[in-house]
């Protein structure tokens, strides 16, 4: 008896090594040497900004007044059940030009979701996205970045390319100022990388995305002093959004 438990603990630690080996992605240097399409990576001329957690009516439109003024386009990767709340800024966003991506329904540690809620909550906010915005999304980021063999195998059969992020501005956090969320990306900012941002604070630290939106202008500035093209996920080369389907 002591033999069958025995085994049944390796098995059983077999299958959640298999299920949370992904989550080792997380570890950003790693991945953006070993695993570079995964980090976002692009053109050696153009970094990709992209925003998560919206739509959001109480922060997202200051971010669009400011991109428009720059005649910058992003990539705003959605909540479903912050879309559902805000479908007009949703469709408003996609119709200024800006790419839509799926952040999950909910966020939530896919890390600790069975693959068959995993797969619910995928299709629960693709399908959304494809009703509000007249399209399906083509890229899939996961919340906190954690992703797990049960999210590869539902992205890939809801056709959605999951992408992380090379440079960060840890904008989230409490003591987060735009000088250290400047500071914090310049760190790792580089032609052909992909950043990542927020345009809300509803997962983040109360107040956040002011913060973020103050750092903005010293990144636009940044980014044009290097010499570099700012714009969506859909203009890295070889981007999957280049395809003809979702041309």
């Amino acid at each position: 008896m002591k033999r069958l438990a025995t085994a049944a603990a390796v098995l059983a630690a077999g299958a959640l090594a298999v299920h949370a080996a992904p989550a080792l992605t997380t570890i950003a240097p790693a991945r953006r040497r070993f695993l570079p399409g995964l980090s976002g990576a692009g053109t050696g001329d153009h970094i990709a900004l992209t925003f998560d957690d919206g739509p959001d009516p109480r922060s997202t439109p200051a971010f669009l007044d400011l991109l428009e003024q720059r005649k910058i386009k992003a990539t705003f990767f959605f909540l479903g059940y912050m879309l559902r709340e805000a479908k007009g800024l949703g469709r408003e966003i996609a119709e200024a030009g800006h790419e839509i991506g799926l952040h999950g329904y909910h966020h939530r540690c896919l890390l600790f979701r069975p693959p068959a809620a995993t797969y619910d909550d995928l299709a629960r906010g693709r399908d959304l996205l494809g009703e509000v915005l007249g399209r399906p999304p083509v890229w899939f980021r996961p919340p906190y970045g954690v992703l797990t063999t049960a999210t590869l195998r539902a992205a890939h059969r809801l056709d959605l390319q999951p992408v992380l992020w090379t440079s960060w501005g840890r904008d989230w956090a409490v003591k987060a100022t735009p000088t250290s969320v400047f500071d914090t990306l310049n760190g790792t900012l580089a032609g052909g990388g992909t950043v990542l941002l927020h345009d809300s604070d509803c997962t983040s630290a109360p107040g956040s995305w002011r913060r973020t939106l103050a750092a903005l202008p010293r990144l636009f500035d940044e980014v044009d002093r290097r010499g570099l093209r700012l714009g969506p996920l859909a203009e890295h080369k070889g981007s999957p959004s280049s395809r003809s389907r979702r041309s």
